[in-house]
């Protein structure tokens, strides 16, 4: 039998959820029959809402998807603009101040204490400067990640951001695609230091190298079924397929509608893809697509270059991408530490500024939650580290602060367990000023997840720290499952 989601779902979805989300807007909160309301909540997630925790009635967590973490000019303002007018609360968090964004694992944009009234409002502001919140949540493709400096990268296999833009652009707003089984996680990456993270991706295509007519053609393997939710992580399932550049839509499509047709639509705890792959196996997902999803002959698996993988590793001079780092033209990028991928309304502006005087105004947000601000030239670094804001965001943080991932915790969240953003800020500043590392360690990942959600991605890191209840004196009290020594690269474990 089909869960209550999934009927939710029958009923009204996609694209037509906006009409009736600028009803209720225009109409007041108060307009949704409480009877209605969990529906309403579950569908308001394909258009980036999730309605925040109890006690926090009327008000929505907002997502906005940026493809890759890429911010072009003028973009990170909008969003530094919409924060400071719409993303203020009735109370003031006591680091953070009462309004500020959050940059996500996923190199998403999140903004809370948003009023139904003010939605319309502020999408016509983020549409008219090509942002979206189209399916940042809810069933379907969320936001694709990767390497955050693609096509700037000086080091990249390939360039995949023309490949993120096409799918981007085919499946957003896909009716085919867009009532999934579940959320949809896709990451696409040509760089060869594995800054995509396809290992904890529901659909994963890599830099590989494949001889074809007696030439290495560079496209992508194919990995599906990963993920990090509940307690049940997958790393994901080599399927022997590799993909040229343009084909890659092709496939990712194929894949995407083999889940949605056979994936698990009675249970929501089983429905990701990572137990369809289970079930399956990897072989059987390769067959599967080849004699039903696509029209074309399959190639086997090429030569890929995971050994030289280093992104989330605390291996590497770029292996998070802090710091200052080449471009392909000449120019540099430069990495910003956001401790726990937090900053308040006024800073996000005034790095827009930062971004714009000494580079081209494009920034990048990565999987580690920090900024990239690029195309910066040479005689232009040492005004750019002699910012005043730099001071707050750094390109040569501590090691601890460095290596700080939170995700929303219990201040917004209604899955969480514990309190995380601020409690992170508060363990990263302790362990700054008590404990010294060794000089060749330059990071020091701890990642603190409110509960298995793992939004945080605590599996992949040093010290995993996920909030969970226990008993004191037989009373219930919050704690936290504490896991050592995760990690990606070339050998990842969880």
């Amino acid at each position: 039998m089909p869960t209550d989601v999934e009927n939710w779902k029958s009923e009204v979805y996609g694209n037509e959820i906006r009409d009736h989300l600028f009803e209720f807007a225009e109409q007041g909160f108060d307009s949704i029959p409480d009877d209605e309301r969990d529906a309403w909540f579950e569908r308001f997630k394909w258009w980036g809402l999730y309605h925040q925790r109890n006690g926090q009635e009327g008000y929505f967590m907002m997502r906005i998807g940026t493809p890759n973490g890429v911010l072009e000019p003028g973009q990170l303002r909008v969003v530094g603009e919409i924060a400071d007018e719409y993303a203020r609360g009735p109370g003031t968090n006591p680091i953070f101040g009462d309004a500020y964004a959050d940059f996500t694992t996923r190199q998403s944009i999140q903004l809370h204490w948003i009023e139904l009234s003010d939605v319309p409002a502020i999408f016509e502001k983020l549409e008219a400067n090509g942002l979206s919140t189209q399916q940042a949540c809810g069933d379907s493709w969320r936001n694709i990640v990767g390497n955050p400096v693609a096509g700037k990268d000086a080091q990249e296999v390939i360039d995949a951001w023309p490949v993120i833009r096409e799918l981007n652009e085919t499946f957003k707003g896909n009716d085919d695609h867009s009532n999934l089984p579940r959320k949809w996680k896709v990451s696409v990456t040509g760089s060869a230091d594995g800054s995509g993270q396809g290992d904890i991706n529901d659909l994963a295509f890599e830099p590989a190298y494949k001889e074809i007519d007696g030439e290495d053609v560079v496209g992508f393997n194919v990995r599906v079924g990963g993920g990090l939710s509940r307690n049940e992580p997958r790393l994901a399932r080599d399927i022997d397929v590799w993909v040229a550049p343009e084909r890659v839509s092709d496939v990712a499509g194929g894949i995407s509608a083999l889940f949605r047709d056979n994936g698990d639509r009675e249970d929501r705890y089983n429905a990701r893809v990572k137990f369809l792959v289970d079930e399956w196996g990897a072989e059987k997902v390769r067959e599967t697509l080849q004699e039903e999803y696509v029209d074309f002959d399959l190639h086997t698996a090429g030569r890929d270059v995971r050994e030289e993988y280093t992104y989330n590793t605390g291996a590497g001079e770029r292996n998070d991408l802090i710091g200052i780092h080449d471009q392909k033209d000449g120019t540099n990028f430069v990495g910003l530490n956001v401790l726990v991928g937090r900053m308040g309304a006024e800073d996000v502006l005034e790095l827009a500024d930062v971004a714009e005087e000494y580079g081209s105004g494009e920034v990048r947000l990565s999987q580690r939650q920090n900024v990239i601000v690029t195309d910066v030239p040479d005689d232009q670094l040492d005004d750019l580290l002699d910012e005043p804001i730099l001071e707050h965001y750094s390109p040569s943080p501590s090691p601890f602060m460095r290596g700080s991932v939170a995700c929303t915790g219990t201040e917004y969240c209604s899955l969480s367990i514990v309190e995380t953003k601020n409690r992170q800020v508060r363990y990263a500043r302790w362990l700054k000023e008590n404990v010294e590392l060794p000089d060749d360690v330059d990071q020091f990942h701890i990642h603190l997840s409110g509960c298995t959600a793992s939004c945080a991605q605590p599996q992949i890191a040093d010290v995993s720290l996920r909030g969970m209840k226990t008993r004191k004196d037989g009373e219930p009290v919050e704690a936290l499952d504490v896991g050592l020594g995760g990690g990606l690269g070339a050998e990842p474990q969880f």
